[in-house]
């Protein structure tokens, strides 16, 4: 059964569509099981062997892991590497962050492809960012914790932490969604 809406709400109606997310090459997300009881939650992070990290949808040994608070509201974009290889797993443990990441790797079959993720401490997600990928978040009201591993170490010396402009890919990347 059809609704008949007024003419100037009818002109104004649109509808929300659900496309699959845009695939970029090496990016892969893996959801973790929060195990809950009455006292309280546990959750694996990562599972280590002798290989790296195990059971997750690709390889990475960690060579350094860290934590990162996020203000709310703060946006820190855009974050590559490029110096060297530094591939990261990124895990939301508390709080929401908004994360976006842009293929900008030469000669790569996604090379400008963007893809949009939120990542949550109520659903946390484990999300890997290859090098060349351009990556950067911004933080919701309650603002949030940020627990990453990374397959080289950082060297304050010479970071390896190259910054590209928080608007190079457009500033409506980080709008808020008022639809």
């Amino acid at each position: 059964m059809k609704i008949e809406l007024a003419h100037d709400y009818a002109t104004a109606l649109t509808f929300e569509s659900y496309p699959p997310a845009p695939l970029i090459e090496g990016v892969w997300t893996h959801p973790l099981r929060k195990n809950r009881s009455e006292n309280g939650a546990f959750m694996e992070y990562l599972r280590l062997g002798e290989e790296g990290v195990q059971a997750l949808p690709g390889a990475l040994v960690p060579r350094q892991i860290s934590v990162s608070w996020a203000a709310p509201g703060r946006t820190n974009a855009f974050h590559i590497h490029v110096k060297a290889e530094q591939n990261e797993i990124w895990c939301v443990i508390e709080g929401q962050l908004t994360v976006w990441l842009v293929d900008c790797r030469a000669g790569s079959p996604t090379l400008g492809v963007r893809r949009k993720l939120v990542l949550s401490g109520e659903q946390p997600t484990l999300v890997h960012i290859p090098s060349g990928v351009a990556h950067g978040y911004q933080a919701a009201a309650q603002g949030a914790t940020l627990l990453y591993s990374m397959d080289a170490q950082f060297n304050l010396e010479d970071p390896n932490e190259g910054r590209l402009p928080w608007n190079l890919f457009g500033e409506a990347l980080w709008a808020p969604d008022m639809g």
